[in-house]
């Protein structure tokens, strides 16, 4: 039965199977003893926790330390004052900076809470909105292990790239010949440019601090365009819709791919626009039970929307 040992590249499918056969060749009295090893044991780790993901920890570690808890900034007036606006307390967490450990951490130390107070100075509460502007480690390794095909010598484009996690995340867990951000924000764009000097990702990575609409020709031939939560709460309607329809105009390659956060019918649904999606793009579905790992949060990859440009 030990056969199954043997160094063989496996698919999920024969992987599962295998292990499932050395299960039913256990003897039964120690079945029991072997599964409750399975469920406690840290010999797992090296496979679940590879050197790219210590390395992205890393980086948000060093952006953590350079930014005020809540990663937003006081030159980003329009994004402070429609969190504000919101209809229940929202604070923004940057999920690519905060893991849930991180955020109990936090909140332990008196530094952040999940709740706030219903009536002031009673103990009825009830939890805080979240919101973030970036992937967190887990929606990255998705993205590119399990929602994009192979990137060998493909170009991507993120579209307000922010802190730049869409840049790392594609630089350690793809083959992406050429990864752009394009950011307005040029203290954002310090903070990308200072992290892939420390980290030296100059070879793939690019930043690019621009309107996205001064950006024609590299949206024109990108392989994979990403918008992650890009216009909402960065510009004004007016403006959203000036972007929106520029981007329609210039992401036109091809079979090429688009992901965004939301969908497009979400983002486009209360905007002044003329874009007929079903003559643009078309939506490609995703197998969210393919991420099996622990900490996979199904309701957030399910933000998710890939699509193919027609």
């Amino acid at each position: 039965m030990f056969s199954v040992f043997k160094s063989v590249s496996m698919d999920f499918a024969s992987a599962r199977l295998a292990i499932l056969s050395v299960l039913q060749g256990v003897c039964a009295e120690d079945l029991p003893r072997l599964l409750r090893w399975m469920r406690t044991t840290n010999d797992f780790d090296e496979f679940t926790s590879s050197n790219d993901d210590i390395i992205l920890r890393n980086i948000a570690e060093d952006l953590r330390h350079r930014l005020p808890t809540e990663a937003m900034l006081s030159s980003e007036h329009l994004a402070v004052q429609k969190l504000h606006q919101q209809t229940k307390p929202t604070v923004h967490i940057d999920a690519f900076l905060y893991d849930d450990d991180c955020i109990d951490s936090l909140c332990e130390e008196g530094k952040m809470s999940r709740n706030y107070c219903l009536t002031c100075g009673s103990h009825q509460t009830a939890p805080l909105e979240f919101i973030s502007h970036s992937f967190s480690l887990m929606e990255l390794k998705f993205l590119y292990r399990h929602v994009l095909p192979d990137l060998t010598g493909k170009a991507v484009v993120d579209v307000g790239s922010r802190l730049g996690a869409v840049l790392f995340g594609g630089y350690f867990y793809s083959s992406a010949s050429q990864i752009y951000g394009v950011e307005m924000n040029t203290d954002f764009c310090q903070l990308q440019e200072v992290i892939i000097a420390k980290y030296q990702l100059h070879e793939r990575l690019k930043v690019i601090n621009a309107d996205i609409c001064t950006q024609a020709s590299l949206l024109q031939n990108a392989d994979i365009i990403v918008m992650n939560n890009v216009f909402e709460y960065f510009l004004d309607r007016s403006e959203q819709a000036r972007s929106w329809e520029f981007i329609r105009q210039n992401v036109i390659k091809k079979s090429s791919l688009l992901v965004t956060v939301p969908s497009l019918e979400k983002s486009l649904s209360e905007l002044q626009v003329d874009i007929q999606l079903n003559q643009w793009v078309e939506a490609l579905p995703l197998d969210y039970d393919v991420f099996l790992e622990e900490d996979a949060d199904r309701e957030a990859l399910e933000q998710i929307y890939l699509y193919k440009i027609l």
